[in-house]
């Protein structure tokens, strides 16, 4: 029997599923504590979060400027 080429699922009525995006930990945080964009800069909560994770997490710019939190950048990855 040949061998069957191509994607299966195009096969069954179209393409399949776009893959959705994950939330980063900074907005798994947002969310545990009920902020939104606006109320962001006002939470201690946050803040201190930020803080402690500012070179492990992704945390936006513009807060880490409002913050003047400096994140470490001679470390790559590891």
């Amino acid at each position: 029997m040949p061998r069957k080429c191509g994607n299966p699922d195009w096969a069954q009525g179209g393409p399949p599923e776009p893959i959705r995006a994950v939330a980063t930990e900074f907005e798994k945080e947002v969310r545990r504590l009920g902020l939104t964009t606006d109320t962001c800069a006002s939470s201690s909560d946050l803040r201190l979060w930020c803080e402690s994770n500012k070179n492990r997490c992704y945390i936006p710019e513009w807060l880490l400027e409002v913050w003047s939190i400096e994140v470490d950048t001679k470390h790559g990855p590891l």
